[in-house]
Protein backbone atom coordinates (compact mmCIF):
# COMPACT_ATOMS: atom_id res chain seq x y z
CA UNK A 1 0.00 0.00 0.00
CA UNK A 2 2.62 2.46 0.86
CA UNK A 3 4.28 1.35 -2.45
CA UNK A 4 1.18 2.59 -4.29
CA UNK A 5 1.17 6.02 -2.28
CA UNK A 6 4.90 6.71 -3.20
CA UNK A 7 4.43 6.38 -6.68
CA UNK A 8 1.72 8.58 -6.47
CA UNK A 9 3.04 11.27 -4.83
CA UNK A 10 5.80 10.89 -6.96
CA UNK A 11 3.89 11.45 -10.35
CA UNK A 12 2.15 14.41 -8.55
CA UNK A 13 5.01 15.59 -8.14
CA UNK A 14 6.72 15.55 -11.65
CA UNK A 15 3.62 16.77 -13.12
CA UNK A 16 3.87 19.71 -10.70
CA UNK A 17 7.69 20.66 -11.93
CA UNK A 18 6.64 20.23 -15.20
CA UNK A 19 4.16 22.59 -15.37
CA UNK A 20 6.22 24.58 -12.75
CA UNK A 21 9.02 24.94 -15.64
CA UNK A 22 9.51 27.79 -17.99
CA UNK A 23 11.11 26.70 -22.16
CA UNK A 24 12.58 29.03 -24.27
CA UNK A 25 13.53 29.13 -27.64
CA UNK A 26 16.69 29.64 -28.30
CA UNK A 27 18.79 29.06 -25.53
CA UNK A 28 21.46 31.09 -26.93
CA UNK A 29 20.83 33.59 -30.25
CA UNK A 30 23.88 34.81 -31.99
CA UNK A 31 23.17 38.11 -34.02
CA UNK A 32 25.14 40.33 -36.12
CA UNK A 33 23.83 44.80 -35.27
CA UNK A 34 20.62 45.13 -37.30
CA UNK A 35 19.40 41.48 -37.57
CA UNK A 36 15.70 40.95 -37.07
CA UNK A 37 14.98 38.10 -34.61
CA UNK A 38 12.11 36.35 -32.45
CA UNK A 39 12.50 34.74 -28.73
CA UNK A 40 10.34 32.95 -27.11
CA UNK A 41 9.15 31.84 -23.32
CA UNK A 42 6.57 28.89 -23.46
CA UNK A 43 4.72 27.57 -19.89
CA UNK A 44 2.32 24.27 -19.96
CA UNK A 45 -0.50 26.23 -18.89
CA UNK A 46 -2.68 29.94 -19.40
CA UNK A 47 -1.19 32.52 -18.32
CA UNK A 48 -1.91 35.68 -17.00
CA UNK A 49 0.65 38.79 -17.95
CA UNK A 50 3.54 38.30 -20.05
CA UNK A 51 6.54 40.66 -19.61
CA UNK A 52 10.35 40.78 -21.05
CA UNK A 53 13.36 42.80 -20.05
CA UNK A 54 16.43 43.28 -22.36
CA UNK A 55 19.71 44.60 -21.67
CA UNK A 56 20.24 47.98 -22.97
CA UNK A 57 16.32 48.73 -22.91
CA UNK A 58 15.54 51.38 -20.01
CA UNK A 59 12.07 49.81 -19.34
CA UNK A 60 10.00 46.58 -19.10
CA UNK A 61 7.63 45.38 -21.82
CA UNK A 62 4.39 44.28 -20.62
CA UNK A 63 3.58 42.83 -24.39
CA UNK A 64 -0.06 41.36 -25.19
CA UNK A 65 -1.75 40.50 -28.53
CA UNK A 66 -4.10 42.95 -28.14
CA UNK A 67 -1.50 45.62 -28.13
CA UNK A 68 1.98 47.11 -29.09
CA UNK A 69 3.08 50.35 -26.88
CA UNK A 70 6.90 50.15 -28.05
CA UNK A 71 7.86 50.68 -30.75
CA UNK A 72 10.88 48.14 -32.37
CA UNK A 73 8.87 45.24 -29.90
CA UNK A 74 6.38 43.60 -30.55
CA UNK A 75 4.50 40.36 -29.00
CA UNK A 76 5.53 36.83 -30.80
CA UNK A 77 3.56 33.51 -30.04
CA UNK A 78 0.39 31.66 -30.04
CA UNK A 79 -1.27 33.76 -27.03
CA UNK A 80 -1.21 34.46 -23.33
CA UNK A 81 -4.09 31.40 -23.31
CA UNK A 82 -1.33 29.33 -24.62
CA UNK A 83 1.09 29.72 -22.15
CA UNK A 84 3.60 31.53 -24.73
CA UNK A 85 5.04 35.04 -24.07
CA UNK A 86 7.63 35.60 -26.87
CA UNK A 87 8.89 39.09 -28.59
CA UNK A 88 9.45 40.16 -31.91
CA UNK A 89 13.05 42.71 -32.55
CA UNK A 90 12.68 44.36 -35.25
CA UNK A 91 16.31 45.63 -35.07
CA UNK A 92 18.65 44.73 -32.64
CA UNK A 93 21.41 46.97 -31.40
CA UNK A 94 24.76 46.19 -30.13
CA UNK A 95 24.01 47.33 -26.44
CA UNK A 96 20.71 44.33 -26.72
CA UNK A 97 23.52 42.12 -26.08
CA UNK A 98 23.25 40.18 -22.78
CA UNK A 99 21.03 37.90 -20.92
CA UNK A 100 16.62 38.95 -22.11
CA UNK A 101 14.70 37.69 -19.37
CA UNK A 102 11.28 36.68 -19.45
CA UNK A 103 8.68 36.51 -16.88
CA UNK A 104 5.35 34.85 -16.78
CA UNK A 105 2.04 35.49 -14.29
CA UNK A 106 0.77 32.08 -13.48
CA UNK A 107 -2.06 31.15 -10.94
CA UNK A 108 -1.02 34.10 -8.40
CA UNK A 109 2.84 33.62 -8.71
CA UNK A 110 5.51 34.21 -11.75
CA UNK A 111 7.79 32.18 -13.03
CA UNK A 112 10.72 33.41 -15.27
CA UNK A 113 12.97 32.06 -17.84
CA UNK A 114 16.52 33.14 -19.46
CA UNK A 115 17.71 33.77 -22.87
CA UNK A 116 21.66 34.52 -24.04
CA UNK A 117 21.25 37.15 -26.63
CA UNK A 118 24.71 37.66 -28.08
CA UNK A 119 24.77 40.60 -30.60
CA UNK A 120 28.36 39.68 -32.59
CA UNK A 121 30.88 42.92 -32.70
CA UNK A 122 33.39 42.78 -35.57
CA UNK A 123 36.65 42.60 -34.27
CA UNK A 124 39.88 45.23 -34.71
CA UNK A 125 42.19 44.39 -37.91
CA UNK A 126 44.44 41.37 -37.41
CA UNK A 127 48.01 42.70 -36.20
CA UNK A 128 51.12 40.53 -36.91
CA UNK A 129 54.26 40.54 -33.83
CA UNK A 130 57.42 39.09 -35.02
CA UNK A 131 59.05 37.22 -32.20
CA UNK A 132 62.00 36.22 -33.94
CA UNK A 133 63.85 39.90 -34.76
CA UNK A 134 65.42 40.17 -38.76
CA UNK A 135 68.87 41.84 -39.08
CA UNK A 136 68.96 46.25 -39.85
CA UNK A 137 68.55 45.29 -43.34
CA UNK A 138 64.83 43.31 -42.55
CA UNK A 139 66.41 39.91 -43.66
CA UNK A 140 66.55 36.72 -41.86
CA UNK A 141 69.69 34.25 -42.42
CA UNK A 142 68.93 30.75 -44.03
CA UNK A 143 68.11 28.33 -41.58
CA UNK A 144 66.82 30.82 -38.65
CA UNK A 145 63.92 29.47 -36.64
CA UNK A 146 61.21 32.41 -37.84
CA UNK A 147 58.20 33.13 -35.29
CA UNK A 148 55.51 35.22 -35.25
CA UNK A 149 52.21 36.32 -33.20
CA UNK A 150 49.20 36.89 -34.54
CA UNK A 151 46.41 38.89 -32.74
CA UNK A 152 42.61 39.73 -33.37
CA UNK A 153 41.24 42.30 -30.72
CA UNK A 154 37.55 42.81 -29.40
CA UNK A 155 35.66 40.68 -30.78
CA UNK A 156 32.34 39.30 -29.98
CA UNK A 157 32.60 36.10 -29.81
CA UNK A 158 36.28 35.63 -30.37
CA UNK A 159 37.55 35.44 -33.85
CA UNK A 160 38.72 32.45 -35.32
CA UNK A 161 42.45 32.42 -37.00
CA UNK A 162 44.36 31.06 -39.86
CA UNK A 163 47.91 31.23 -41.44
CA UNK A 164 48.46 31.57 -45.47
CA UNK A 165 51.73 32.24 -47.45
CA UNK A 166 51.15 33.38 -50.73
CA UNK A 167 47.45 32.65 -50.64
CA UNK A 168 47.94 28.89 -49.59
CA UNK A 169 47.43 27.33 -46.19
CA UNK A 170 51.01 27.94 -44.23
CA UNK A 171 50.94 23.94 -42.89
CA UNK A 172 53.29 24.98 -40.41
CA UNK A 173 53.74 24.61 -36.94
CA UNK A 174 51.21 26.56 -34.69
CA UNK A 175 50.24 27.22 -31.17
CA UNK A 176 46.34 26.32 -30.09
CA UNK A 177 44.42 29.44 -30.11
CA UNK A 178 44.33 31.05 -27.31
CA UNK A 179 41.53 33.74 -25.98
CA UNK A 180 41.34 36.48 -23.57
CA UNK A 181 38.25 38.10 -22.48
CA UNK A 182 38.09 41.52 -21.27
CA UNK A 183 35.45 44.14 -19.99
CA UNK A 184 35.46 47.37 -21.06
CA UNK A 185 32.74 49.80 -20.67
CA UNK A 186 30.47 47.36 -19.27
CA UNK A 187 30.41 45.40 -22.50
CA UNK A 188 32.74 42.02 -22.31
CA UNK A 189 35.27 41.38 -25.78
CA UNK A 190 37.57 38.46 -26.35
CA UNK A 191 41.52 38.44 -27.98
CA UNK A 192 42.17 36.06 -30.15
CA UNK A 193 45.49 35.05 -29.77
CA UNK A 194 48.37 32.40 -31.86
CA UNK A 195 51.54 31.83 -32.92
CA UNK A 196 53.40 30.29 -35.95
CA UNK A 197 57.01 29.09 -36.08
CA UNK A 198 58.98 27.02 -38.86
CA UNK A 199 62.94 27.61 -40.13
CA UNK A 200 63.19 29.02 -43.10
CA UNK A 201 64.51 28.27 -46.05
CA UNK A 202 65.49 30.06 -49.89
CA UNK A 203 62.48 29.02 -50.94
CA UNK A 204 60.47 31.44 -48.20
CA UNK A 205 62.23 34.47 -49.36
CA UNK A 206 60.09 37.27 -51.00
CA UNK A 207 57.09 34.85 -49.96
CA UNK A 208 53.95 36.71 -47.99
CA UNK A 209 52.82 35.27 -44.42
CA UNK A 210 49.13 36.26 -43.83
CA UNK A 211 47.31 35.53 -40.82
CA UNK A 212 43.13 36.08 -41.41
CA UNK A 213 40.53 36.34 -39.30
CA UNK A 214 37.03 34.40 -39.63
CA UNK A 215 34.21 36.12 -37.43
CA UNK A 216 30.51 35.93 -37.46
CA UNK A 217 30.39 39.23 -39.26
CA UNK A 218 31.87 38.32 -41.98
CA UNK A 219 29.83 38.54 -45.18
CA UNK A 220 30.14 38.75 -49.15
CA UNK A 221 30.47 42.63 -48.80
CA UNK A 222 32.73 42.16 -45.68
CA UNK A 223 34.88 39.81 -46.58
CA UNK A 224 37.56 38.55 -43.46
CA UNK A 225 40.13 40.68 -42.58
CA UNK A 226 43.57 40.01 -42.98
CA UNK A 227 46.87 40.96 -41.84
CA UNK A 228 50.75 40.40 -44.05
CA UNK A 229 54.28 40.29 -43.98
CA UNK A 230 56.91 40.08 -46.45
CA UNK A 231 59.98 37.33 -45.32
CA UNK A 232 63.38 38.33 -46.60
CA UNK A 233 65.54 35.53 -46.08
CA UNK A 234 69.54 36.05 -47.17
CA UNK A 235 71.23 32.82 -47.94
CA UNK A 236 74.05 31.38 -50.25
CA UNK A 237 73.85 30.59 -54.19
CA UNK A 238 71.07 27.83 -54.58
CA UNK A 239 72.76 24.48 -56.06
CA UNK A 240 71.69 23.17 -59.27
CA UNK A 241 72.30 20.66 -61.71
CA UNK A 242 74.84 20.21 -64.31
CA UNK A 243 73.65 23.18 -67.50
CA UNK A 244 73.50 22.16 -70.80
CA UNK A 245 73.11 24.97 -73.66
CA UNK A 246 72.39 23.86 -76.88
CA UNK A 247 71.86 25.35 -80.70
CA UNK A 248 75.00 27.40 -80.46
CA UNK A 249 76.77 28.19 -83.74
CA UNK A 250 80.63 27.13 -84.61
CA UNK A 251 82.79 30.18 -86.08
CA UNK A 252 80.39 32.77 -84.05
CA UNK A 253 80.42 34.76 -81.02
CA UNK A 254 78.17 31.64 -78.35
CA UNK A 255 76.45 33.47 -75.23
CA UNK A 256 76.05 31.14 -72.91
CA UNK A 257 73.27 32.14 -70.08
CA UNK A 258 73.01 30.87 -66.55
CA UNK A 259 70.08 31.39 -64.15
CA UNK A 260 70.95 31.15 -60.59
CA UNK A 261 69.61 32.06 -57.32
CA UNK A 262 71.07 34.04 -54.37
CA UNK A 263 70.58 36.63 -51.98
CA UNK A 264 72.13 39.16 -51.44
CA UNK A 265 74.14 39.58 -54.97
CA UNK A 266 76.30 36.91 -55.82
CA UNK A 267 80.08 37.39 -57.29
CA UNK A 268 81.06 35.41 -60.24
CA UNK A 269 84.26 33.96 -61.79
CA UNK A 270 84.57 31.51 -64.78
CA UNK A 271 87.14 28.90 -64.99
CA UNK A 272 88.35 27.00 -68.31
CA UNK A 273 91.15 25.08 -69.22
CA UNK A 274 92.57 26.44 -65.47
CA UNK A 275 92.13 30.12 -66.78
CA UNK A 276 89.88 32.30 -64.30
CA UNK A 277 88.10 34.75 -66.11
CA UNK A 278 85.95 37.18 -62.91
CA UNK A 279 82.96 39.20 -63.65
CA UNK A 280 83.64 41.92 -66.34
CA UNK A 281 86.91 40.75 -67.35
CA UNK A 282 88.12 39.50 -70.84
CA UNK A 283 90.62 36.79 -71.56
CA UNK A 284 91.15 36.27 -75.01
CA UNK A 285 88.22 34.83 -76.54
CA UNK A 286 86.32 34.59 -72.94
CA UNK A 287 83.94 37.72 -71.78
CA UNK A 288 82.49 37.37 -67.97
CA UNK A 289 79.81 39.92 -67.71
CA UNK A 290 78.23 41.44 -64.56
CA UNK A 291 75.32 39.24 -62.78
CA UNK A 292 72.22 40.68 -63.99
CA UNK A 293 69.11 40.79 -61.30
CA UNK A 294 65.80 39.20 -63.00
CA UNK A 295 63.41 39.52 -59.67
CA UNK A 296 62.58 37.22 -56.93
CA UNK A 297 66.05 36.96 -56.32
CA UNK A 298 67.41 35.42 -59.37
CA UNK A 299 70.35 36.69 -61.23
CA UNK A 300 71.43 35.69 -65.25
CA UNK A 301 75.22 34.90 -65.31
CA UNK A 302 76.45 35.17 -69.04
CA UNK A 303 79.46 33.87 -70.91
CA UNK A 304 81.03 35.32 -73.86
CA UNK A 305 82.86 33.42 -76.45
CA UNK A 306 84.33 34.36 -79.85
CA UNK A 307 84.61 32.84 -82.69
CA UNK A 308 82.98 29.18 -81.00
CA UNK A 309 85.30 26.37 -82.29
CA UNK A 310 84.12 22.47 -82.10
CA UNK A 311 87.07 22.13 -79.42
CA UNK A 312 84.93 24.83 -77.64
CA UNK A 313 81.99 22.51 -77.37
CA UNK A 314 83.89 19.45 -75.54
CA UNK A 315 84.88 21.61 -72.54
CA UNK A 316 83.69 21.88 -69.18
CA UNK A 317 83.15 25.34 -67.83
CA UNK A 318 83.14 25.61 -64.21
CA UNK A 319 81.24 28.42 -62.76
CA UNK A 320 81.53 29.71 -59.36
CA UNK A 321 79.11 31.62 -57.30
CA UNK A 322 79.85 33.22 -54.16
CA UNK A 323 78.12 36.35 -51.75
CA UNK A 324 78.80 36.61 -47.69
CA UNK A 325 76.54 33.22 -47.00
CA UNK A 326 78.68 30.92 -48.91
CA UNK A 327 80.02 30.06 -52.20
CA UNK A 328 78.64 27.46 -54.74
CA UNK A 329 79.92 25.89 -58.09
CA UNK A 330 78.47 25.05 -61.31
CA UNK A 331 79.23 22.81 -64.12
CA UNK A 332 78.19 24.25 -67.48
CA UNK A 333 78.52 22.46 -71.08
CA UNK A 334 77.74 23.31 -74.33
CA UNK A 335 76.94 22.25 -77.72
CA UNK A 336 76.23 23.36 -81.49
CA UNK A 337 73.66 20.57 -81.34
CA UNK A 338 69.74 21.35 -81.07
CA UNK A 339 68.34 20.63 -77.89
CA UNK A 340 67.28 17.10 -77.67
CA UNK A 341 64.02 16.06 -77.08
CA UNK A 342 62.45 15.43 -73.42
CA UNK A 343 62.94 11.93 -72.29
CA UNK A 344 60.16 11.76 -69.77
CA UNK A 345 56.60 10.24 -70.70
CA UNK A 346 53.59 11.08 -69.98
CA UNK A 347 50.96 8.70 -68.03
CA UNK A 348 49.42 8.23 -71.28
CA UNK A 349 52.54 7.32 -73.13
CA UNK A 350 53.29 4.76 -70.51
CA UNK A 351 49.94 3.58 -70.65
CA UNK A 352 50.44 3.10 -74.45
CA UNK A 353 53.33 1.39 -74.53
CA UNK A 354 52.27 -1.18 -71.34
CA UNK A 355 49.00 -2.16 -73.96
CA UNK A 356 51.27 -1.87 -77.17
CA UNK A 357 53.57 -4.74 -75.25
CA UNK A 358 50.77 -6.76 -74.71
CA UNK A 359 48.73 -7.09 -77.62
CA UNK A 360 52.18 -7.54 -78.74
CA UNK A 361 53.06 -10.49 -76.44
CA UNK A 362 49.55 -12.08 -77.08
CA UNK A 363 49.96 -12.13 -80.92
CA UNK A 364 53.06 -13.98 -80.69
CA UNK A 365 51.55 -16.28 -78.61
CA UNK A 366 48.61 -16.59 -80.66
CA UNK A 367 51.41 -17.40 -83.91
CA UNK A 368 53.02 -20.33 -81.88
CA UNK A 369 50.30 -21.51 -80.50
CA UNK A 370 48.50 -21.98 -84.46
CA UNK A 371 52.07 -23.19 -85.71
CA UNK A 372 52.60 -25.86 -82.80
CA UNK A 373 48.91 -27.20 -83.28
CA UNK A 374 48.03 -26.85 -87.40
CA UNK A 375 45.62 -24.27 -87.05
CA UNK A 376 44.82 -20.99 -89.65
CA UNK A 377 46.90 -19.89 -91.66
CA UNK A 378 49.55 -23.41 -90.39
CA UNK A 379 46.25 -25.76 -90.93
CA UNK A 380 47.05 -29.33 -92.93
CA UNK A 381 44.84 -30.12 -95.87
CA UNK A 382 42.08 -32.57 -94.90
CA UNK A 383 41.78 -35.85 -96.59
CA UNK A 384 38.13 -35.89 -97.44
CA UNK A 385 35.19 -33.49 -96.60
CA UNK A 386 31.94 -34.46 -95.12
CA UNK A 387 30.43 -33.66 -98.51
CA UNK A 388 32.78 -36.31 -99.46
CA UNK A 389 34.22 -33.73 -102.03
CA UNK A 390 38.08 -33.30 -101.95
CA UNK A 391 40.71 -30.78 -102.34
CA UNK A 392 43.14 -30.75 -105.48
CA UNK A 393 45.55 -32.51 -103.63
CA UNK A 394 43.00 -35.15 -102.70
CA UNK A 395 42.34 -35.72 -106.20
CA UNK A 396 45.41 -36.18 -107.60
CA UNK A 397 45.80 -39.03 -104.44
CA UNK A 398 42.65 -40.56 -106.29
CA UNK A 399 43.88 -40.58 -109.74
CA UNK A 400 47.17 -41.96 -108.80
CA UNK A 401 45.33 -44.57 -106.93
CA UNK A 402 42.90 -45.36 -109.69
CA UNK A 403 45.50 -45.71 -112.59
CA UNK A 404 47.15 -48.15 -110.01
CA UNK A 405 43.74 -50.33 -109.71
CA UNK A 406 43.80 -49.79 -113.65
CA UNK A 407 47.47 -51.03 -114.19
CA UNK A 408 46.37 -54.17 -112.12
CA UNK A 409 43.58 -55.41 -113.98
CA UNK A 410 45.40 -54.64 -117.41
CA UNK A 411 48.85 -56.73 -116.31
CA UNK A 412 49.19 -57.25 -113.07
CA UNK A 413 51.70 -55.17 -112.83
CA UNK A 414 50.59 -52.28 -110.69
CA UNK A 415 50.17 -54.68 -107.62
CA UNK A 416 53.86 -53.69 -106.77
CA UNK A 417 53.37 -50.09 -106.80
CA UNK A 418 50.17 -50.16 -104.71
CA UNK A 419 52.07 -51.97 -102.30
CA UNK A 420 54.49 -49.43 -102.10
CA UNK A 421 52.08 -46.77 -102.07
CA UNK A 422 50.55 -48.89 -99.44
CA UNK A 423 53.67 -48.74 -97.14
CA UNK A 424 54.44 -44.90 -97.63
CA UNK A 425 50.71 -44.05 -96.54
CA UNK A 426 51.53 -46.17 -93.02
CA UNK A 427 54.94 -44.52 -92.64
CA UNK A 428 53.37 -41.15 -93.02
CA UNK A 429 51.63 -40.57 -89.87
CA UNK A 430 54.43 -42.42 -88.01
CA UNK A 431 57.01 -39.37 -89.26
CA UNK A 432 54.67 -36.53 -89.08
CA UNK A 433 53.92 -37.87 -85.06
CA UNK A 434 57.55 -37.79 -84.79
CA UNK A 435 57.74 -34.39 -86.27
CA UNK A 436 55.40 -32.80 -84.29
CA UNK A 437 57.03 -34.42 -81.28
CA UNK A 438 60.35 -32.99 -81.85
CA UNK A 439 58.27 -29.67 -82.27
CA UNK A 440 56.75 -30.17 -78.72
CA UNK A 441 59.92 -30.44 -76.60
CA UNK A 442 60.64 -26.97 -78.33
CA UNK A 443 57.41 -25.78 -76.89
CA UNK A 444 57.11 -24.67 -73.53
CA UNK A 445 55.33 -27.51 -70.93
CA UNK A 446 51.33 -25.89 -71.87
CA UNK A 447 51.66 -25.74 -75.07
CA UNK A 448 53.33 -28.73 -75.44
CA UNK A 449 49.96 -30.65 -73.67
CA UNK A 450 47.67 -28.76 -75.87
CA UNK A 451 50.10 -30.35 -79.29
CA UNK A 452 49.61 -33.67 -77.52
CA UNK A 453 45.67 -33.58 -77.36
CA UNK A 454 45.27 -32.06 -80.83
CA UNK A 455 47.70 -34.95 -82.04
CA UNK A 456 45.80 -37.78 -80.52
CA UNK A 457 42.40 -35.84 -82.33
CA UNK A 458 44.23 -35.80 -85.60
CA UNK A 459 45.62 -39.41 -85.16
CA UNK A 460 42.01 -41.00 -85.09
CA UNK A 461 40.71 -38.53 -87.82
CA UNK A 462 43.22 -39.78 -89.64
CA UNK A 463 42.30 -43.49 -88.86
CA UNK A 464 38.88 -42.86 -89.27
CA UNK A 465 40.07 -41.33 -93.11
CA UNK A 466 42.30 -44.42 -93.60
CA UNK A 467 39.36 -46.69 -93.31
CA UNK A 468 37.16 -45.12 -95.97
CA UNK A 469 39.88 -44.29 -97.86
CA UNK A 470 40.67 -48.40 -97.82
CA UNK A 471 37.04 -49.32 -98.34
CA UNK A 472 36.88 -46.84 -101.53
CA UNK A 473 40.13 -48.33 -103.23
CA UNK A 474 38.14 -51.89 -102.57
CA UNK A 475 35.57 -50.78 -104.27
CA UNK A 476 37.51 -49.30 -107.29
CA UNK A 477 39.24 -52.59 -107.52
CA UNK A 478 35.98 -54.71 -107.69
CA UNK A 479 34.68 -52.75 -110.73
CA UNK A 480 37.38 -53.61 -113.13
CA UNK A 481 36.77 -57.00 -111.94
CA UNK A 482 33.01 -57.64 -113.40
CA UNK A 483 33.35 -54.24 -116.16
CA UNK A 484 37.00 -55.88 -117.61
CA UNK A 485 35.17 -55.67 -121.15
CA UNK A 486 37.03 -54.07 -124.21
CA UNK A 487 35.39 -51.13 -126.11
CA UNK A 488 34.57 -50.94 -129.25
CA UNK A 489 36.48 -48.30 -130.01
CA UNK A 490 39.35 -47.83 -128.74
CA UNK A 491 39.63 -51.42 -126.98
CA UNK A 492 41.61 -49.86 -123.81
CA UNK A 493 40.13 -49.93 -120.33
CA UNK A 494 39.15 -47.08 -118.98
CA UNK A 495 38.87 -45.37 -115.50
CA UNK A 496 36.81 -43.21 -114.50
CA UNK A 497 38.06 -39.83 -112.60
CA UNK A 498 36.39 -37.30 -110.97
CA UNK A 499 38.29 -33.65 -111.24
CA UNK A 500 37.56 -31.79 -108.20
CA UNK A 501 38.29 -28.30 -109.89
CA UNK A 502 35.50 -28.53 -112.13
CA UNK A 503 33.27 -30.99 -111.72
CA UNK A 504 32.68 -33.07 -114.80
CA UNK A 505 33.62 -37.01 -114.76
CA UNK A 506 36.42 -37.64 -117.63
CA UNK A 507 37.49 -40.79 -119.16
CA UNK A 508 40.58 -41.65 -119.40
Amino acid sequence: MSRIVFICLAAILTDALTWAQVNVEPNTALLNEGDRTELLCRYGRSINYCRIEIPGEQKVLNLSPEWSKTPGFTYFGAGLTAGQCGVSIERVKASNNGQVKCSLGVEGEELSGIIDLVVALRPQQPIIELLSRPNREGYFNEGTEFRARCSVRDGRPPANISWYIDNMPANKRTTLLNVISSTTDNVELSTSVQEIQWHLSPEDSNRKLVCRSHHQTDRESVPPQEAAYIINVRYAPVHQPDAAVYGLYLEHTAIVNITIRASPQPKIEWTIDGAIVGQGRTDGRYSAYEPQYLGNDEYNVTLAIAGLTLEDTTKIYNLRASNELGLTDYQVRISSSSKPPSSSLDVAAIVGIVVAVAVLVLVVLLIVFARATGRWCFGGKSIKTPTNETSDTESADIKATSTATATTTMGGVGVSAEGEETVNEQDGPQEQQQQQQKKAKKLPAFAAAILRRFNEKDSRKYKDNQESLNIVEGSVQEIPATNNAIDGNDNEPKAIIWQSTSPVWTFK
